[in-house]
């Protein structure tokens, strides 16, 4: 109940902030919150196929990144010398504008999804791999002795210790993860696609539909708010034991 409180008081502050922008600015580039809303409905029924793509997308950006991210995390925590090896590279390559690559990524995987899901898997592969990895560097080495001397074996210590101790950090990529796929969803899907709700904003733009393009605008911070109170119902079932 309180996180829902918050989350529509924020709502309400928002809404009144671009109230008293639009009041203030009086423009038709600008349409106020009470317009969009109204016209919401008929930019739902043009914006409801891109969403599902978009959602899509995201989807398998995010849970590529997950899987890849964390065990390589675990990996470089378990092993030093691949620890060692994979730094540099880590180091190297996070910094890199992952939008910087969408040429490249376009070029050897084409104008299709391949190369949409590819940007959004780098931008959030990259930290997953760190959080994974520290995570594991701070698990008590005692827990996997206790673990060896009560019998139990790799995978058990794996399922008992190490994922416990990951999944807070995991969820905050998730959501941090999450949030960086919406925004590059703008940039993604302005480029060889006629499908996917940054395309449908650009679409609307480009129509000087400004009712449909704020429409999509909201539906797309909709549709993300969901997602992060998703995550924080998952993160509370799933960690009882920490507030994450």
């Amino acid at each position: 109940m309180k996180k829902t409180l918050q989350f529509l008081l924020g709502f309400l502050c928002c809404n009144l902030l671009w109230l008293l922008l639009a009041a203030a600015l009086r423009t038709r580039a600008l349409p106020g919150p009470i317009a969009v809303y109204r016209a919401l409905p008929q930019t739902l029924c043009g914006a409801g196929g891109h969403i599902l793509f978009s959602l899509w997308r995201v989807g398998m950006g995010v849970s590529l990144a997950l899987l890849a991210g964390g065990l390589t995390g675990i990996a470089m925590a378990r092993l030093p010398a691949l620890g060692r090896a994979l730094d540099p590279v880590l180091y190297f390559a996070y910094p890199v504008p992952k939008s910087a690559l969408l040429p490249v990524a376009m070029l050897l995987l084409g104008l299709g999804d391949g190369s949409k899901v590819m940007i959004i898997f780098l931008s959030v592969v990259f930290p997953v791999t760190v959080a994974a990895r520290d995570a594991a560097k701070e698990t008590d080495p005692a827990l996997y002795a206790l673990a060896r001397s009560a019998g139990a074996n790799r995978w058990q210590s794996f399922w008992q210790i190490t994922l416990p101790a990951l999944l807070p950090a995991l969820l905050t990529s998730l959501r941090l993860g999450v949030g960086t796929a919406l925004a590059l969803l703008f940039l993604v899907e302005g480029y060889g696609t006629d499908r996917g709700i940054g395309y449908y904003i650009l679409d609307c733009w480009s129509r000087i539909d400004y009712l449909g393009m704020y429409g999509g605008i909201v539906l797309i911070s909709l549709v993300g708010a969901l997602l992060f109170l998703g995550v924080d119902l998952l993160a509370q079932r799933l960690c009882r034991w920490k507030r994450v």
